[in-house]
């Protein structure tokens, strides 16, 4: 499919979906990271003509990084009159989990928690607008390596992207004129404060993921599935323990 035609398309599916609810949404709510996934979908979000609720939640954030989320809210308030930025500080909120749950320190649970923190958050201003959370989360993520945070950022309603590549989110990037920062800017979920990247994080890229994705043959293809063996109980229906029919 044509970049013009995926973009319309995702589009109108979100307008669909909304039109279908039960009770209608008056809202769209997404966070934003200043990373091309963000960006892409709060694009597509605000090109429905829905209220678009955009939420930048520094939580001890690389200024880069949050300067380009900044950035990017100032396009889209620019661009379209439907959306609402807003900036939600949430170090000290932060700080003070840190430090209840002090005697259960751990790193990678407390970067999980940042995550987790911005998803309370998103679903609060949803609560408050009559809205929905729209995931941020693309196929080699969401469905190839796991690679998110449970009841995170994989905590939404919609997932909009979730079937286009990375390589796809960028030309999408493209042809909507996302800033060439935010294109060009190495991917980091943005949860460590030594700002690493996904690749030292996944030990591939995505562009390599995507390859062997597609092509089981392709050297890689075992550490791939190393990566998604891992994570797998994200991915999958959560275990329930079935009763014997007596």
């Amino acid at each position: 499919m044509e970049v013009s035609k995926k973009i319309i398309f995702i589009k109108d599916w979100i307008l669909n979906y909304v039109e279908k609810m039960p009770k209608k949404a008056k809202s769209l709510v997404i966070g934003i990271s200043g990373g091309i996934d963000s960006s892409v979908s709060s694009t597509l979000c605000a090109m429905t003509g829905l209220k678009t609720i955009v939420l930048t939640m520094p939580i001890k954030q690389i200024s880069s990084q949050h300067n380009l989320s900044l950035k990017h809210q100032k396009w889209l308030k620019n661009k379209f009159k439907n959306v609402e930025p807003h900036i939600v500080e949430l170090d000290d909120v932060f700080k003070s989990f840190e430090s209840k749950l002090s005697p259960f320190a751990n790193d990678h649970g407390f970067a999980n928690s940042r995550a987790r923190l911005r998803m309370t958050t998103l679903y609060q201003v949803a609560a408050a607008n009559s809205g929905i959370v729209v995931g941020t989360g693309n196929k080699v993520e969401d469905f190839g390596v796991g690679f998110y945070t449970k009841y995170g950022d994989g905590g939404v309603d919609i997932s909009p992207i979730a079937d286009c590549t990375k390589t796809q989110v960028w030309e999408m990037g493209e042809h909507l004129g996302i800033h060439k920062e935010i294109i060009k800017a190495e991917p980091t979920d943005g949860l460590w404060a030594d700002g690493r990247p996904d690749v030292s994080q996944l030990g591939m890229s995505y562009q390599d993921l995507e390859k062997v994705m597609i092509d089981p043959k392709r050297p890689g293809y075992k550490k791939y599935l190393e990566i998604r063996n891992r994570n797998l109980h994200k991915m999958e229906p959560i275990p329930v323990c079935k009763m014997k029919n007596e």
